[in-house]
């Protein structure tokens, strides 16, 4: 697993190519989701999703994505940014936050086997056959941060609070 001190800059895009972008840090943290909205919208059984604050999250492109609504099962809404060619999801947002934290979708990197997942979250709705080893948490729902995030991840979090004024 790529840990924080050996990772380097990861570059992905959608399928045509016209969406570039580079993530200039490591993830917070990176969820297998198995929620019924996120086997929807991945059309799998799971979506990998690499949560990442926004300035470390290089745009390439010249051309960015274009973001639309969706609803959740938390009532929030997801805020899903996609290319203007192909319709590739390439990250979205989470409820009213706004963009200062983006769910990379891991998929969309050049190489997505830099960036495994930490934790399985919402397995009380996962596909029946998606058979989950030992090797990482399951959590039937969500989780606490503090059990599952690293202690690196954690200090970044406290300075995107800061940052933000919400403390």
């Amino acid at each position: 697993m790529t840990t924080l001190q050996d990772w380097s800059p990861a570059e992905g895009g959608c399928s045509c190519g016209t969406i570039r972008y580079r993530l200039e840090n490591s993830p917070l943290v990176v969820h297998c989701c198995h929620c019924t909205f996120c086997q929807r919208e991945s059309t799998s059984a799971f979506a990998l999703n690499a949560m990442i604050e926004t300035k470390f999250v290089k745009l390439l492109s010249t051309e960015k994505p274009v973001a639309i609504s969706i609803p959740t099962a938390s009532g929030a809404k997801q805020h899903m940014h996609h290319c203007p060619k192909c319709q590739m999801v390439v990250w979205s947002n989470y409820g009213d936050a706004g963009d200062v934290v983006r769910y990379v979708r891991v998929g969309t990197l050049d190489d997505p086997s830099t960036t495994p997942p930490n934790i399985h979250i919402f397995t009380s709705t996962k596909q029946p056959w998606v058979i989950l080893g030992d090797d990482l948490p399951v959590k039937e729902e969500y989780y606490q941060r503090e059990e599952i995030w690293s202690k690196a991840s954690m200090e970044r979090r406290e300075k995107l609070i800061d940052d933000l004024g919400l403390t």
